[in-house]
């Protein structure tokens, strides 16, 4: 991606040729074979060849993982696949990626997850919650009005390391 003097984004090849010439108002990596663009404030996705896959109408959108792309709505996050269907409806006051098969999303005041058909798989009961990795999730459970602690739960939602901490991060290559 590369911005042009006229402040138009594109994309360049590895030996520095353009491959898709500048005409996005703002341009993202590809991912998983699309590039999320901005065209007068709508967000949509090109191919590799510049060619518009999912026209930009979207408020707001994200980067596609595990085949599915967060977009917002009218204020309501919900999802689409790679033809620019609605899989997930909008209804989501926040939503994160799809990781290991979930995806955190926010109701109101509260974390939960749901599975790739817009099932809740675990409701809204968390203070914060992070993506699933490595099959734990770290989750942010309000203890009082002003105490709050952090925890890991499994694809159930139960709780199965509880720690004393401000804060935890995602696992990677088994440590968090």
């Amino acid at each position: 991606m590369f911005p042009k003097g006229n402040c138009k984004y594109g994309y360049i090849d590895k030996s520095g040729q353009i491959a898709v010439e500048p005409q996005f108002d703002d341009a993202h990596q590809f991912s998983e074979g699309l590039a999320r663009i901005e065209v007068n404030n709508k967000s949509g996705y090109i191919d590799k060849n510049g060619s518009v896959i999912i026209k930009p109408q979207f408020d707001h959108a994200r980067d596609f993982k595990e085949e599915l792309a967060a977009v917002k709505i009218d204020d309501k996050w919900g999802f689409v696949d790679k033809t620019g269907a609605i899989v997930i409806e909008p209804q989501f006051d926040w939503v994160d990626e799809f990781s290991e098969g979930l995806a955190v999303v926010q109701i109101s005041d509260e974390y939960g997850y749901i599975d790739k058909t817009g099932k809740m798989v675990i409701e809204p009961r968390f203070y914060y919650a992070r993506n699933f990795s490595e099959n734990l999730a770290a989750v942010e459970i309000l203890r009082s009005i002003y105490k709050s602690k952090w925890a890991y739960i499994d694809r159930e939602g139960h709780v199965v390391i509880d720690i004393n901490s401000d804060n935890a991060y995602s696992f990677n290559e088994g440590l968090a």
